[in-house]
């Protein structure tokens, strides 16, 4: 297994290939500047921001995954609202869980009987922190 996002394993087997491409995380700091009478303004570092992560995943019919359930399942994990352990290498991504803001869905290739054969997913995570 390569990884694991809750309940959404990342694996390549004989039967499946369930894995993610174009996957990128992004940090920021919070900052605040201080405006200051005829001089530049003062920065001041605030604090960490929440970190976030998006990547793709690819459903195909032809490797072993059900397009329409392999969907509804992160919809479902999204509807919740709950936050997610994010692992690659059995080792967690980040201090806190993550939890999924935002999912992009793209029907790639859907068959004469209305199946969808290919389908890709593009994963917004934010960091949780309680």
């Amino acid at each position: 297994m390569i990884g694991a996002f809750g309940e959404v394993n990342f694996l390549v087997s004989d039967t499946k290939i369930r894995t993610f491409d174009d996957f990128r995380r992004s940090c920021t700091g919070r900052w605040a500047d201080h405006e200051v009478i005829g001089k530049k303004p003062l920065s001041q570092f605030i604090g960490p921001g929440l970190d976030s992560i998006t990547f793709k995943m690819r459903f195909d019919a032809f490797l072993g995954l059900n397009p329409r359930v392999e969907m509804d399942r992160l919809v479902t994990m999204e509807r919740s609202g709950k936050p997610y352990t994010l692992t690659i290498d059995d080792k967690a991504l980040g201090v806190y869980k993550w939890t999924i803001r935002q999912l992009d869905e793209d029907f790639i290739t859907v068959d004469n009987a209305g199946r969808l054969l290919v389908s890709e997913v593009t994963i917004e995570l934010k960091e949780y922190v309680q």
